[in-house]
């Protein structure tokens, strides 16, 4: 990473280029203007989808609106923004094109003090090249004064470059209503112009508070439709607006006074509910036959909701108890079951809607429990090999699938494998980032090779803490295991080779390996444009392959490759080079998890 920065105001240098590590973030202020370039020994993420960046570290304050600008001619530009300490996870923030021919700028509000990073990227590829990126902080703005609409009128407008824009960019229009403790207003926004966007919430301290949002609400395409019952009376406040950035033009917003509060049927966690959906059932928001059950629960308690039937793909939907939508599912509970897990917000009732995905009736049976949080993970060491069991009473992951958890501790780029094995379940493993949460960064199922054990390999995208997750493959499975966790240490870099050299080697589990689960060594030669070569692999132990190609961008690229042309195992590859320069030739496995002995050579075709 080349870089250098200035203030944006007076663009007066206060740091010039020269090279960081690159893993490092550098540190940098909201006024700056940071002139740097992505080059070949940047820090990259590994995989299909991989990408070259530059990290800056920034200081915000809770509600601090910041604004980044990512501009280059050599690459399509792409930001996103983490908290420090978990660009392993999702991003907070990100954007690609709305500066702009390739460009990206970002928009993001801190939602506590604390530090941030902000990731100067690709959008994908490894390309190198200059890029300019400025950091602003955006005045804080209080909310325009809205317009007045009363419940059981409409009003018409249009969505200009000129209204006030929210954080992230879109613009909108506002309007104040009053209602009663408990009134349901139904609201409308249609347009012919952009796909429409309906927000309610309150003004407190000068700042819009959300209560509920819809986009395409209903059977009605684009247009928005929302039934919002008023948790207190007061004055609330709708905006209008678009699901995308910029989009302008007219629109009619409409309230009406909503349809009495739906039916609702007792239910108690920890109990099974059986019915039933008929051509007579309460027709849902959404047009679908549905029943409602309404039961208590208390704040911070997690709760997971069943949904099976035999006759319907299955739909929950829970709601507070003033009927705002809260969390969906349709199919996380499998065979078209719905299963959604939720930690309750505060003490009270709460609502759940049982339904079919579009329509269907029949018998269905619904159940809501109460599962533990999830436990801190066990430690696991690299070299360990644990003896474990799945059985009731452990855990259970938002599917229900029972699971233990092991964290552990790993360095950016470092490769680590873990093998789990069963005699009673298809075993299955994830990895995922430790904090709040569990988000898989990694999976595997059967890359054993053997039956249906599993094993991961995977390269550490950053310096931090992480979870490892064993698991079955199927629901309600349980039962004995093992699991074996490995270091591999960095990520193997080929050798070299000399045209007329024989090399003799070794493909072990600790060789690099492909997506696939092949290992693999490599080997770096040079030819000569037009130079015809002959590659000859001879392995007594597994099928060999031989393959030959380049290393593009740090990605290796397949000119050629050759399986059984010496005899049924063994390979053997007439190439001839498309021009002079540095190549690379692969020793490998026509399959996944082969070892053994080998002899590679290579020579000029007679």
């Amino acid at each position: 990473m080349r870089h250098s920065l200035f203030f944006a105001a007076s663009a007066i240098a206060l740091l010039t280029a020269g090279a960081t590590v690159a893993q490092s973030a550098v540190d940098a202020r909201l006024g700056e203007e940071v002139r740097g370039r992505l080059e070949e020994n940047d820090a990259r993420t590994r995989g299909e989808n991989a990408y070259r960046y530059d990290d800056y570290r920034v200081q915000l304050r809770a509600g601090q609106r910041l604004q980044a600008e990512l501009r280059s001619d050599d690459f399509d530009a792409y930001l996103e923004v983490f908290a420090e300490g978990e660009t392993a996870r999702a991003a907070l923030a990100s954007d690609d094109d709305a500066a702009g021919e390739l460009n990206a700028r970002l928009r993001f509000t801190a939602p506590q003090a604390g530090r941030y990073i902000v990731r100067a990227r690709t959008f994908a590829g490894l390309e190198t090249g200059d890029y300019v990126l400025a950091l602003s902080e955006r005045p804080a703005v209080r909310a325009p004064r809205p317009g007045r609409i009363a419940i059981g009128r409409d009003v018409t407008g249009r969505l200009t470059s000129n209204d006030a824009e929210d954080d992230d960019g879109r613009v909108y229009d506002a309007y104040a209503f009053r209602a009663a403790a408990g009134e349901r207003v139904a609201i409308r926004l249609d347009s012919d112009d952009f796909d429409a966007v309906l927000r309610v919430g309150r003004m407190v301290g000068g700042s819009f508070v959300q209560l509920a949002e819809n986009d395409d609400g209903g059977n009605s395409g684009l247009n928005a439709r929302l039934i919002f019952t008023a948790p207190e009376a007061g004055e609330y406040v709708v905006q209008a607006t678009a699901y995308s950035d910029g989009a302008e033009g007219g629109y009619r917003l409409s309230l009406e006074q909503g349809p009495p509060p739906p039916e609702t049927r007792p239910a108690v966690i920890g109990e099974e509910i059986r019915g039933r959906l008929t051509d007579a059932s309460r027709v849902s928001d959404s047009g679908a036959p549905s029943d409602l059950y309404r039961f208590t629960g208390r704040e911070g308690q997690r709760v997971a909701i069943s949904l099976n039937a035999d006759r319907f793909d299955t739909y929950l939907e829970l709601f507070d108890a003033n009927h705002n939508s809260l969390a969906t599912d349709d199919d996380s509970g499998g065979d078209l079951n719905a299963r959604l897990t939720y930690v309750l917000p505060q003490d009270g009732d709460y609502l759940v809607e049982a339904r079919a995905f579009s329509s269907g009736e029949g018998a269905y049976t619904l159940k809501i429990e109460e599962v533990a949080p999830p436990p801190p993970p066990a430690a696991i060491a690299f070299g360990q090999t644990v003896d474990g069991e799945l059985a009731d009473g452990d855990a259970t992951d938002d599917e229900g699938r029972l699971y233990d958890a092991y964290g552990f501790s790993g360095t950016e780029g470092q490769r680590v494998q873990a093998v789990m094995r069963s005699g009673d379940f298809d075993a299955y493993l994830q990895i995922g980032a430790a904090g709040d949460g569990f988000s898989v960064l990694a999976s595997d199922d059967d890359g054993l090779g053997q039956g249906t054990d599993a094993r991961l390999t995977f390269t550490l995208p950053s310096t931090g803490d992480y979870v490892l997750r064993a698991r079955p493959w199927a629901r309600d499975s349980q039962g004995l295991y093992s699991l074996e966790f490995i270091d591999l240490g960095g990520e193997p870099t080929p050798g070299s080779l000399l045209v007329g050299s024989t090399a003799r080697g070794t493909l072990s589990e600790r060789d690099a390996i492909t997506d696939d689960g092949i290992y693999y060594d490599a080997y770096r030669f040079r030819a000569k444009a037009e130079e015809k070569l002959r590659f000859t692999m001879i392995a007594p132990s597994f099928d060999a392959l031989v393959e030959v190609g380049e290393e593009r961008d740090g990605e290796f690229v397949s000119l050629a490759q050759d399986d059984d042309g010496l005899s049924d195992t063994h390979a053997r590859l007439n190439w001839t080079a498309p021009r002079d320069g540095l190549y690379v030739v692969r020793a490998r496995s026509y399959g996944p998890n082969a070892t053994g002995d080998y002899v590679l050579m290579v020579e000029r075709q007679p």
